[in-house]
C-alpha cells in the first residue's frame, strides 16, 4: 500500500464516521490517527456526547471484531481476561477467553474499577498478550483499546494508575458540539437514524483487518527527518523542567508522539513528517502524561495551558 492509497482510505473512514457522529470532527480525527498508529485511546467527556458510539462505528467501518467491557467496582480481572474452566467429561481445563480477546475493545467508564482490575489491562495494552494461570495467550495483532471516562463525576471512581495512563497513546477530549451541529443531531434522528442500528446511517465498511495492518506498516515506515525527531525529544524533555509540572512525560511519550505525527502526515497524504504535524498532535498525546503541582491546578491552569506555553517556547526546526 502506498501513501496516496493510505490517505484515501483514512479520509474515507473519517467521512463515514461523520455520517454517524456529528460535531466531533477533531475527536474523530485524533481517534483515527491513533488507530493508524496502533495506539490506544482514552476518551474523556460528559455522558451523552457519543464516546461509545464513536468506538462502535469505527469497529464497524474496519470490519474489526468488537467487545465492550462495562467497568464497575466489583469487576474482577478474570471478567476481562477469561478463565480456565474444568471440563468434567475430559478431566481437563479449557480456557474460556474474556472480552479482551477482540480486535477493538471498549472499556466503558474505565475509572470505575479498582486498581486490581485495572492491572489486568497493563500487559494486554503494552504487549498484546494476556497471562492466565501462567499461560500466555496472544491477543489480536490489531488489538486496540478505546476507554471512556467522565471528567466531572468522582463518586464511585478510582484514579487511573500512571502506568496505565502512559499506555494510552492519546487522551481525546469529547466536548459538546456547536449549536448548529447539535441541531442537526435531532434532524438525523427525526429522519430515521437509530444509534442502536448503524445500518440506519447508511455507512459502508471501508477496510478489513488486513488493510488495517497494511496502513499501520505504512505509518511506521514513513520518513521523519532527524531534526524533527530531535524536536520531539526537546518537547518531551521540556515537560520535565517546566516549574508548574510535578511529573513530566516519559520516554515512551516521544515514541508515541512520533508515531502519531507519522499517522497525521499519512492522513494528509504526505510522505514525510513536518514540525507542524508534531505540534498539532502533541496535546492529545501528552496531556495525560504530565502532572501539575496542586497549587497550579488551584489557580485554574490546565495541562493543555502548560503544554501550549511549552510548545510556544521551543524552537521549531526549519
Amino acid at each position: 500500500m502506498d501513501i496516496p492509497s493510505a490517505s484515501r482510505i483514512t479520509q474515507d473512514v473519517l467521512d463515514e464516521l461523520s455520517k454517524v457522529i456529528v460535531g466531533q470532527q477533531r475527536a474523530l480525527e485524533e481517534m483515527t490517527i491513533a488507530m493508524l498508529s496502533g495506539g490506544h485511546v482514552l476518551l474523556e467527556g460528559v455522558p451523552g456526547t457519543g464516546k461509545t458510539l464513536m468506538a462502535r462505528t469505527l469497529a464497524a467501518l474496519t470490519g474489526a471484531s468488537f467487545k465492550r467491557i462495562q467497568f464497575t467496582p466489583d469487576l474482577m480481572p478474570s471478567d476481562i481476561l477469561g478463565v480456565n474452566v474444568y471440563n468434567t467429561a475430559t478431566g481437563d481445563f479449557a480456557f474460556r477467553p474474556g472480552p479482551i480477546f477482540a480486535d477493538i475493545v471498549l472499556g466503558d467508564e474505565i475509572n470505575r474499577a479498582p486498581a486490581k482490575t485495572q492491572s489486568a489491562m497493563l500487559e494486554a495494552m503494552q504487549e498484546q498478550q494476556a497471562s492466565i494461570d501462567g499461560v500466555v495467550h496472544e491477543l489480536s495483532n490489531v488489538f486496540t483499546v478505546f476507554a471512556t471516562q467522565n471528567p466531572v463525576e468522582f463518586e464511585g471512581t478510582y484514579p487511573l494508575p500512571e502506568a496505565e495512563l502512559d499506555r494510552f497513546m492519546m487522551k481525546v477530549r469529547v466536548a459538546y458540539p456547536p449549536e448548529e451541529m447539535e441541531a442537526s443531531i435531532l434532524d438525523n434522528y427525526h429522519a430515521g437514524f437509530d444509534d442502536k442500528d448503524l445500518a440506519s446511517a447508511d455507512i459502508r465498511q471501508v477496510m478489513d483487518i488486513e488493510s488495517m495492518r497494511d496502513l499501520r506498516r505504512v505509518v511506521r515506515g514513513l520518513h521523519i527527518e532527524r531534526d524533527v525527531r530531535r524536536y520531539i525529544t526537546a518537547i518531551v524533555r521540556s515537560t520535565r523542567t517546566v516549574p508548574q509540572v510535578a511529573m513530566g512525560a516519559s520516554p515512551r511519550s516521544g515514541v508515541m508522539l512520533m508515531h502519531a505525527a507519522k499517522a497525521k502526515a499519512v492522513l494528509l497524504g504526505r510522505e514525510f513528517v513536518t514540525p507542524d504535524d508534531v505540534k498539532q498532535i502533541a496535546l492529545p498525546v501528552l496531556r495525560h502524561r504530565i502532572l501539575l503541582h496542586p497549587e497550579v491546578e488551584v489557580e485554574g491552569r490546565t495541562t493543555d495551558d502548560c503544554l501550549n506555553q511549552l510548545l510556544a517556547s521551543i524552537e521549531v526546526p526549519r
